[in-house]
C-alpha cells in the first residue's frame, strides 16, 4: 500500500496550499488526501490543488467529506446534502481520485422521538443514490466508521450491516485504526471488512478520546490491525490523519514525526508498496 497524508493537518496549522502540497512529497509521502470542500473553495484554489499535485507527482487518493445532514430528518436537509456530496463526487473525478472518503452523521435525541431505523434506513437510500452517482463517474465512496456513541456507523457489526443492507458495489469501507482502537474493535475483527474496505487511515489516541496524534504518542498497539490490513489485500493507501497540532508553529516536525513513525509501521509490516 501507500503511504499518505491528509493535508487538513496543514490547513488547520493555517499554511497555504502550495506549502503544504510541497512538504508532502518533501517528506517522502507517496499520495495526498484533499479535505476541501468544493462549495467552500474558489475556482482558482480548486485548479491550483490539482495543478501542484500534478507537478509534484503527488497523486490524490481521497476527498474527505463531512455529511451529517444525509441522515436528518428534514427532507430539505438531505436534498441538500445529496447535491452537496455529488458536488464533492465531482471533485473527486476532476482529481482523479480514487474514493469520496464519506462520514455520515448520528442519531439525534439520543436515539427517542425518531425511531433509530428510520435514521438508518434513510442513509441506506441516501448513499445508493451518492453510490449510483459515484459509479457512473467509475470512483467509490468509502464510509468512515466514527467511534462516538450515537455515530451510526460506530463498530464493525454497524458498518458490516451498513454495506450489506446498502448492496451497492461503489459504497464500501473506511478503516480508522485509531477509531479501531477507541471502539474496542478487536483487530480480529478487521477480518470482516475482506472484500469491504478500500481506503485506510491512521493516527494514534490515548484510548480515550478522538486524538489524531502522530503514531507512538498515544496507547494503539498498530502491529496487530496493520497485519489484519496487509490480509485484506486493499490497493490503495494508508493515509495519516493529524488534527489540530498543539504547537501549529512547529506542524512540519509534526507532520515529519508521523510520516517516520508511520513508515517504520508499515515496513515492519510488509505493508508499504
Amino acid at each position: 500500500m501507500k503511504l499518505g497524508l491528509i493535508n487538513s493537518a496543514w490547513v488547520q496549522a493555517n499554511q497555504p496550499t502550495v506549502f503544504g502540497l510541497q512538504k508532502t512529497k518533501e517528506l517522502g509521502f507517496d499520495t495526498i488526501d484533499i479535505f476541501a470542500d468544493p462549495l467552500d473553495i474558489d475556482i482558482k484554489e480548486r485548479r491550483l490543488i490539482k495543478d501542484q499535485c500534478d507537478r509534484l507527482e503527488l497523486p490524490i487518493v481521497s476527498v474527505a467529506c463531512v455529511a451529517v445532514g444525509l441522515i436528518d430528518f428534514n427532507p430539505s436537509c438531505q436534498r441538500f446534502h445529496l447535491e452537496r456530496c455529488k458536488k464533492y463526487l465531482d471533485l473527486v473525478y476532476e482529481y482523479e481520485a480514487k474514493n469520496l472518503l464519506l462520514v455520515l452523521g448520528e442519531y439525534i435525541w439520543n436515539q427517542e422521538v425518531i425511531p433509530p431505523a428510520e435514521q438508518w434506513n434513510t442513509a441506506i437510500q441516501n448513499c445508493r443514490i451518492l453510490g449510483d452517482y459515484a459509479a457512473d463517474l467509475g470512483v467509490q465512496i468509502a464510509l468512515e466508521l466514527e467511534p462516538f456513541h450515537l455515530s451510526l456507523l460506530n463498530n464493525v457489526d454497524n458498518m458490516v450491516r451498513f454495506i450489506d443492507d446498502c448492496n451497492h458495489p461503489a459504497v464500501k469501507a473506511n478503516i480508522d485504526i485509531s477509531h479501531l482502537c477507541l471502539a474496542n474493535v478487536a483487530p480480529e475483527e478487521v477480518r470482516r471488512l475482506r472484500g469491504k474496505a478500500i481506503h485506510v487511515h491512521i493516527s494514534d489516541c490515548d484510548g480515550k478520546k478522538h486524538g489524531d496524534l502522530p503514531p507512538g504518542r498515544g496507547v494503539v498497539d498498530f502491529a496487530p490491525y496493520l497485519q489484519e490490513i496487509k490480509a485484506l489485500g486493499i490497493d490503495g493507501a494508508v493515509s495519516i490523519e493529524l488534527e489540530y497540532s498543539p504547537e501549529p508553529d512547529k506542524i512540519i516536525d509534526w507532520v515529519a514525526e508521523a510520516y517516520r513513525e508511520t513508515d517504520k509501521l508499515m515496513q515492519a509490516a510488509g505493508l508499504r508498496d
